[in-house]
């Protein structure tokens, strides 16, 4: 599968969401950090800001809720308009359900999991995904640095991924640049989110497109496709 640039409006400037999210319309989708200041130590924005969004843009939403009580709210999101809707592992209360009811409501349902968050126990869960996020930064706010001890983690998930015949995408979110992606893609994964990589360059759509190749020639070359 060729690598999928999803920009991160975290990184874009709040005052002109329609403007900048025009300014990355070739991205496969746009992520939407949802934070509400409990699960994460930051506040964003809410469901009315993403069917906004979803009006002013012709690009998929890709909506990352870093929220407490995402059983609850989740179905909100697809419903304002999100195509992908990922939840985090920590604060769900019935995964499995959550996933399906997503599904069921006509988006892509996602998994993310926290640094510490091994993948391991949730094996049995890949199969009710579409997605899954692997965070290569501790949730909450843009500009971390890539945590290079993430990239065992992301080749453990690809491995499991490959083990069950799945066609589950393995996104990571947090550092993502030019000087990371190569070794994210490396390691399995096929879905990038880049925030300040991309809105902090001159021209966010060729700061797409130059991510976009990068991740594809380092895929081609990766074990993890060799093998297949």
């Amino acid at each position: 599968m060729a690598a999928q640039i999803n920009p991160s409006i975290l990184s874009a400037d709040f005052a002109r969401l329609a403007d900048e999210a025009k300014a990355v319309e070739g991205a496969d989708w746009l992520h939407v950090d949802v934070m509400d200041n409990h699960f994460v130590p930051n506040l964003t924005l809410g469901v009315p800001v993403v069917e906004s969004l979803a009006r002013a843009t012709d690009t998929p939403l890709d909506c990352h809720l870093m929220i407490e009580a995402p059983d609850r709210w989740a179905p909100q999101y697809v419903e304002a308009g999100a195509g992908s809707v990922t939840f985090h592992v920590e604060a769900a209360t019935a995964p499995v359900r959550l996933a399906r009811e997503i599904r069921a409501k006509g988006a892509r349902a996602s998994m993310a999991l926290r640094p510490a968050t091994p993948i391991e126990p949730y094996e049995d869960l890949l199969p009710e995904l579409d997605m899954l996020l692997i965070m290569t930064v501790e949730p909450g706010f843009g500009g971390q640095a890539f945590l290079d001890i993430m990239l065992p983690k992301i080749r453990r998930t690809r491995e499991l991924i490959s083990k069950h015949g799945l066609e589950l995408w393995l996104q990571v979110d947090g550092g993502v640049s030019a000087s990371t992606i190569e070794r994210c893609a490396d390691a399995g994964a096929d879905v990038f989110v880049a925030g300040s990589a991309v809105y902090g360059a001159s021209d966010p759509a060729e700061a797409v497109r130059a991510l976009r190749t990068q991740a594809d020639a380092a895929t081609a070359k990766a074990s993890w496709v060799c093998a297949h």
